[in-house]
């Protein structure tokens, strides 16, 4: 066995296999599925200060190698995650990472705070990104001054591992990766899902009921790879990748690339047990090519 544990700061992760936010849950459903304990993280679904319903439906189309969502964040809150997921998930035995988004800086702020007060959450991803919402998200991640205002507010009120995830709608996305780390970011997670549209020429109207929506799968994957490659040699922060990955090698490529530790996402609703199978594909992929540790292949691509 290879060693795999790596680290995002303070946020100590067996291996750098994680589950991205809104395709996981909040862990629970897959419980029967597969060892929850056996990834090194898991980013539950996006909590907002205040309840939200979403966009209406429909708000999932297939596409060629992926899929379009316009989910729009539906949850109940950060005050019922408190109250009612936290002690369900509190105890599981990997890093349970909170997702967070708002529609304001100052939403975002006292949203990471009440976070920040349950003692078994040791890090939150903070979504700037996210383009299915009309009120907030990738209006912040799209320019520096954006992604650093909301980036401050919450570094002055949350004290634990800060994970920031950023947008790939944007013309340089190393800039905005600079921006939050020398704002007190302590880790990038990238690519948030692509801008992308999908239309039924029978009926004659978009798929999505807001017309566009994130594209996610393994058509994302190139440009997901390239915006890591590029950031991880833009920071000193650890950069956590995704965008497509469903296999090992995928995985891998990530890690040459520069990512620490990387989130698998669309691939999950086609095989619930695919993060387990990808930690183990990189267990044998090491010891095949005579590594000890993960450590040696992160960020070998020049």
């Amino acid at each position: 066995m290879a060693r795999l544990n790596v680290k995002i700061k303070d946020l100590a992760l067996k291996n750098p296999v994680m589950t991205a936010s809104g395709t996981f849950g909040y862990g629970l459903e897959f419980a029967d599925l597969m060892p929850l304990d056996g990834i090194g993280g898991i980013i539950v679904k996006g909590t907002t200060l205040k309840a939200r319903e979403g966009n209406d439906y429909p708000r999932m189309a297939e596409t060629a190698s992926g899929m379009l969502n316009c989910v729009g964040l539906q949850n109940k809150g950060v005050d019922y995650f408190c109250k009612h997921i936290y002690p369900q998930i509190k105890d599981i035995d990997t890093n349970m990472i909170v997702n967070v988004s708002g529609s304001s800086p100052e939403d975002y702020a006292e949203c990471a705070a009440r976070i920040d007060a349950l003692e078994k959450i040791p890090a939150i991803e903070l979504n700037i990104s996210c383009p299915n919402v009309k009120d907030g998200g990738m209006a912040f991640g799209v320019t520096c001054a954006g992604a650093s205002s909301v980036v401050k507010a919450v570094r002055e009120r949350y004290h634990k591992t800060l994970i920031v995830k950023l947008s790939p709608n944007v013309t340089n996305i190393a800039e905005i990766a600079r921006a939050v780390e020398a704002e007190g970011a302590d880790s990038v997670s990238l690519i948030n899902t692509l801008m992308g549209m999908a239309i039924d020429i029978e009926k004659r109207k978009t798929l999505l009921s807001i017309n566009t929506g994130g594209l996610s799968g393994p058509a994302v994957k190139p440009v997901a790879l390239r915006m890591v490659w590029q950031v991880a040699k833009a920071v000193k922060i650890p950069v956590v990748g995704l965008g497509g990955i469903c296999t090992a090698k995928d995985a891998i490529e990530f890690l040459m690339a520069g990512a620490t530790a990387i989130e698998i996402g669309t691939a999950n609703f086609l095989d619930p047990t695919v993060s387990i199978k990808v930690r183990d594909g990189i267990n044998d992929w090491l010891d095949s090519h005579g590594c000890k540790s993960v450590q040696e292949i992160i960020g070998v691509i020049d």
